[in-house]
């Protein structure tokens, strides 16, 4: 992912201006380099060691959006349709 498309999902996701690291911001960045990823396999199907990455990836997103849920459902529902997620 380029420091264009970080820059622009950081910005769709902050709570305030210097927000970089809250979960919202992580769970919508995993979900763009889960997109690529997913992409890159489609192509590469042998490529193994980025399988595994994809893996650890999305169980890392599972694991933010369940701390989400438990912390706030409302916000929880909202990352859920914005991203395009099917939960």
């Amino acid at each position: 992912m380029d420091a264009a498309t970080k820059a622009t999902v950081q910005a769709e996701f902050r709570q305030h201006e210097t927000d970089t690291g809250s979960s919202q911001v992580q769970i919508a960045l995993l979900s763009a380099r889960i997109k690529d990823l997913t992409e890159h396999l489609g192509t590469h199907k042998k490529d193994h060691s980025s399988r595994r990455g994809l893996i650890a990836m999305v169980n890392r997103r599972r694991r933010l959006l369940s701390y989400v849920k438990r912390g706030n459902p409302s916000l929880y529902r909202d990352m859920i349709q914005r991203l395009g997620l099917r939960r």
